[in-house]
């Protein structure tokens, strides 16, 4: 009888190591999420939309001669003024035409000062004449003359004075053609492509075989806007001037201010979407033509303090019961109870403090029993 009572007390015991062994030791399989950060203005977002940085003042640079590039004085990423000499053609030619034409027009003006000086004397020798021909000194022949002396010359210097202009026609047409071989940057901006190399043929349209047409491509970087498209049936939600939050794919850290500078009054009917234009608030030299875009349209300015990222975790992740509000942060393969303070929603994240971003946490089931236990993580569907 004794023994059956030491018998039976061993088999409880056993099965309630078995139990507490499962409870306690075994592990638990949960699913996890990750600690992040978020940006309060997704609480005020009324949409989103996609687009890219496009550069409102962009140009292929190009000649209005033809011929083979003798220079190139700039490469991908030079800065350069609006006039400066990007690029030259070879104008040996043009050149010796417009030194030609300098020349003529100094011919013109020597022979138009030579002009003056015979008509000064023609109205000297007139007046001269008159007065001669009033004592009767001279015959009415000789006195004829001295007026045809006067009106040739007269006629002389308007025929030397058409001819300086004809000359100086001349030069400021070969002027233009020596112009036309060196190619300027039509704006300030940043040099984005270079088509051409020294030895190219460039041509104005490029329409013969082997030659090229632009030299460069560059763009106005203080133009650089973001283009996104918006659906038609979400245009009443936004308006010019209205404040928004742009994010670069290239630079997923950081979050750009921007308002909407122009709505485009045209639906692309493929697409049922409207083209709009957002400013960027101020200019970043880490942002770049042709850049991936994320557009979040707000419903009001923000706010200083709702600039900056704030911790957030999933509500679902979020454990409150009778000893406060807290998360189940795993680590070394064991939940912890971490007590948290929660702020406000910013969609289905709620902000907290008390942990760290990249930190995992006990999705469900969201069991407190499970606090200091072993946890294995399982697979997402």
């Amino acid at each position: 009888m004794r023994w059956g009572l030491w018998l039976g007390i061993a088999v409880a015991v056993l099965v309630a190591a078995a139990i507490l062994w499962q409870r306690y030791a075994g592990a638990v399989e949960v699913q996890t999420v990750s600690v992040t950060t978020a940006y309060p203005a997704q609480a005020i977002t009324l949409l989103n939309a996609t687009g890219y940085v496009v550069a409102q003042r962009k140009a292929s640079i190009a000649s209005k001669a033809t011929g083979r590039l003798e220079w190139l004085g700039v490469s991908e990423g030079s800065t350069v003024k609006e006039g400066e000499i990007i690029a030259r053609l070879e104008n040996r030619d043009v050149a010796a035409t417009r030194e030609q034409a300098e020349a003529n027009v100094k011919v013109a003006q020597a022979n138009l000062e030579q002009a003056r000086a015979e008509l000064r004397e023609a109205k000297r020798a007139f007046a001269r004449s008159e007065d001669l021909i009033g004592k009767r000194y001279i015959s009415e022949a000789a006195h004829d003359q001295a007026r045809a002396r006067l009106e040739v010359a007269q006629a002389a210097l308007a025929s030397h004075e058409a001819a300086l202009a004809v000359a100086r026609a001349n030069l400021e047409a070969a002027q233009v053609g020596f112009d036309q071989t060196l190619i300027r940057a039509p704006f300030d901006g940043v040099v984005l492509t270079k088509n051409a190399n020294v030895g190219d043929n460039i041509t104005p349209f490029s329409s013969a075989l082997d030659t090229k047409g632009a030299v460069v491509t560059m763009a106005d970087m203080s133009t650089l806007e973001v283009e996104a498209d918006v659906a038609e049936s979400s245009l009443g939600q936004i308006e010019v001037a209205q404040p928004v939050i742009i994010q670069l794919d290239a630079i997923p850290d950081e979050r750009f201010g921007g308002t909407i500078n122009r709505i485009v009054p045209t639906v692309d009917r493929t697409k049922a979407t409207v083209l709009v234009k957002i400013r960027f608030d101020e200019r970043d030299q880490r942002v770049l033509p042709d850049m991936s875009a994320k557009v979040a349209f707000l419903e009001r300015p923000l706010r200083a303090d709702e600039r900056a990222p704030v911790i957030a975790v999933p509500a679902g992740a979020v454990l409150q019961d009778e000893q406060g509000t807290a998360v189940l942060r795993i680590r070394d393969g064991r939940a912890e109870r971490v007590a948290v303070q929660t702020g406000g929603k910013l969609g289905d994240l709620v902000q907290v403090s008390g942990v760290e971003p990249g930190q995992r946490l006990v999705a469900q089931p969201l069991d407190p029993a499970i606090a200091g236990r072993k946890v294995t993580v399982a697979q997402q569907p």
